[in-house]
């Protein structure tokens, strides 16, 4: 399943994910996964997640983030949750592209049955309905 946190800049989007990944790690039996592009979480989140930064393995594009996803959940069955701050600094800001990105990844993490959770910066009424979707 995937979630989305959807906001314009400065809503305070990061605030709420860096809460729900440190809640996380109350509930969960699983590993913690946050990706990020640049490496401004690292004193914001407990050090037993796993901080990933998408520059650090050249992850930009949507099609080389999905791999990139379907990749760590391939190779760890523990993975719960995964969270990813500003989805579109990574990927872009071509809304159909990432309404395609969200079914991709949605089908994965419901076989692999982990949670991920992406901050989009814009505003709700500016997305598609293929990404508007998740966000409910």
């Amino acid at each position: 399943m995937i979630k989305l946190i959807v906001g314009n800049k400065g809503t305070g989007k990061t605030k709420i994910l860096i809460d729900m990944i440190n809640h996380s790690l109350q509930t969960t039996s699983g590993n913690v996964i946050c990706i990020e592009k640049g490496a401004k979480l690292t004193y914001d989140v407990d050090h037993s997640v796993r901080l990933i930064d998408a520059e650090h393995y050249n992850v930009e594009g949507y099609d080389v983030f999905f791999g990139f996803i379907a990749g760590l959940l391939a190779g760890n069955y523990d993975i719960t949750e995964i969270y990813v701050d500003s989805i579109l600094k990574i990927g872009g800001r071509d809304y159909d592209k990432l309404g395609e990105l969200f079914e991709k990844v949605n089908a994965i993490a419901e076989q692999s049955k982990a949670t991920i959770v992406f901050t989009v910066s814009a505003d709700e009424s500016e997305l598609p309905e293929s990404v508007k979707k998740f966000a409910k």
